[in-house]
């Protein structure tokens, strides 16, 4: 109805929809939520997220990337980087040259392209300390989607986003409110018009904060989150790893629980990959 007829989302965790939680487990999160908007009730409507928790931006762009060039819908959302900058001593300068190659790519196959900068960390304790590499890697943002036509979700300006009841307990993930206001902002940018509004202020809230409250909350999430992150680190393992993408494949905006995994089970190659969504999708 908008001009859009098939969607493809690539990225990592934030793309995959952690924590939006469904009541089987797995995660809604905002490219499903854009993908229920786009679709409004249209059988026809195709839609595939190949995001993955944990992905690094040469993995996106080396697995990811080459399905949706392949498949040529009529959008892709783009975020990755992410995981990139906050490992110490990242060089923010080069992963946004690396994701300037995949927005070159996509844009020169004529796929339209809705990236999404970095989301404003002042307010997160401990967190804020990434608030001046995130702003330097927005920076570079803006400019790629300028020099190749493609759309920004600027979620450093969504003012909701500010509040803590945006963010998971581990400080790094949005919740189910949070992700349904992003596919609002999502929708916006796109001028697919909707009934809500992702500018609503939060409720008033009923748990002040306290200096004790604080600490205490830093320290949970220091022995619950940050720890284990760095063990990871330490080990080169990855929160994706033995797991596949949710949707990955062209299909029908089914939920997941009517997907039949064996129908779209992608091989290893993304290549072969892409002729398998071909396959499933005509």
């Amino acid at each position: 109805m908008y001009g859009f007829d098939s969607y493809v989302a690539i990225g990592d965790s934030f793309t995959e929809g952690l924590n939006d939680d469904l009541p089987d487990g797995t995660f809604r999160g905002w490219a499903d939520r854009l993908a229920e908007i786009l679709a409004e009730g249209r059988p026809d409507f195709q839609y595939a997220n190949l995001a993955l928790r944990g992905k690094m931006l040469d993995e996106i762009l080396e697995e990811q990337l080459p399905i949706a060039l392949e498949v040529k819908p009529d959008l892709v959302t783009l975020c990755a980087g992410g995981n990139d900058i906050i490992v110490p001593g990242a060089d923010v300068d080069a992963v946004a040259a690396r994701l300037e190659e995949g927005v070159a790519k996509l844009r020169e196959a004529g796929i339209p392209v809705l990236m999404f900068n970095g989301p404003d960390t002042k307010y997160l304790s401990v967190m804020h300390v990434l608030r001046g590499k995130v702003g330097i890697y927005n920076a570079h943002l803006w400019a790629i989607a300028a020099r190749h036509g493609a759309k920004m979700v600027d979620m450093w300006a969504m003012d909701p986003l500010h509040d803590r009841r945006a963010w998971s307990d581990d400080r790094l993930h949005f919740t189910p409110e949070a992700h349904r206001r992003i596919a609002l902002r999502a929708a916006e940018v796109l001028g697919v018009p909707v009934a809500d509004d992702w500018r609503e202020p939060w409720p008033a809230s009923e748990e002040p904060s306290t200096w004790i409250t604080s600490r205490r909350s830093d320290l949970e999430w220091t022995k619950a989150h940050l720890l284990p992150w760095i063990r990871r680190q330490l080990k080169g393992e990855s929160m994706g790893d033995g797991l596949s993408p949710k949707r990955p494949a062209l299909a029908p905006l089914l939920p997941l629980e009517q997907i039949d995994p064996a129908a779209v089970a992608l091989p290893a190659d993304p290549l072969l990959a892409a002729r398998e969504i071909h396959h499933h999708a005509s």
